[in-house]
Order: structure tokens, then sequence, then C-alpha cells
């Protein structure tokens, strides 16, 4: 039962981690920013994986191991909705996270354009990942067997 908890509570956190990572990456994103900006989204950005990552395991652990049994998600046409968006927000991150990398090293104060495809692909981010805690509850409360 505790290292249930655990679990479900380091899955919680990593979702949280996730979601202000994106906020924060919105927020601070412009057209223009300098390198020393730059660096900072990207150690916000390596944060977000990481956040990404303990969803991963957490969720995984929750699938196979703990809780309800595999047969519960994997009849569920919701869980795998939920599974889409989240790869789909995995795969819009791919291009803002290799910009931030590459980005990153120089002059701490130059400038650097940021092309508005970042901009976008962090907002879609956004609106993917809040569809997913509607999977959740929904698959919580038995739609979508």
């Amino acid at each position: 039962m505790q290292i249930e908890l655990f679990i479900r509570y380091f899955h919680f956190i990593g979702i949280l981690g996730v979601f202000s990572s994106l906020v924060y990456e919105n927020i601070t994103v412009k057209t223009s920013l300098r390198r020393n900006e730059v660096d900072l989204l990207a150690k916000v950005d390596a944060f977000y994986g990481l956040s990404t990552l303990v969803i991963l395991v957490t969720g995984f652990t929750m699938w196979f191991w703990i809780g309800k049994p595999a047969e519960f998600y994997g009849s569920n046409w919701i869980f795998y909705l939920k599974i889409s968006l989240f790869t789909l927000v995995g795969i819009a991150s791919i291009y803002p996270t290799i910009f931030f990398i590459k980005q990153r090293k120089g002059d701490l104060l130059e400038e650097v354009q940021v092309p508005r495809i970042v901009r976008i692909l962090i907002k879609t981010e956004i609106i993917l990942i809040v569809f997913i805690p509607l999977c959740a509850v929904l698959m919580a409360v038995g739609i979508g067997k």
C-alpha cells in the first residue's frame, strides 16, 4: 500500500513538473531572446524531460504492477487516447528542445531569433496536455470501457 501511494504521488509530481515547465516556457519565450535566457530555457526544458521520465516510469508501474489490473487500462479506448495525447506532446516538444540546446552556446548577451514554430509548438503542447487529466478522470469513473 505504501509503495502504491509513493508511485501515485510521484506520478502526480511529474505531471506538475511537466505542466509548470511548459507554462514557464510559454511565458518566457519571445520572438527574440538573449543566449542566457535560452540557456535558462534549456535547463527548464531538461526539467521537463526529467518530469516526463518520472511520468513514464510511474505510469508504466501503475499500469502493469500497481492498482487496477492491466486489462482495466488495456480495454479502455480513453486510455489509448490519453497515451496518444501524451505521445503527441512528446513529439511536439522535440523541435523546441533541439532549438534550446543548439542556441544556448555563445555570447550570453547575444540576441537569438526564436522561430515562430517553437512558440506554436509550446502552445500546442499546453493545449494537448490539458486534456490528459480529463482522460484520466473519465477512465477513473468507468467511461470508455
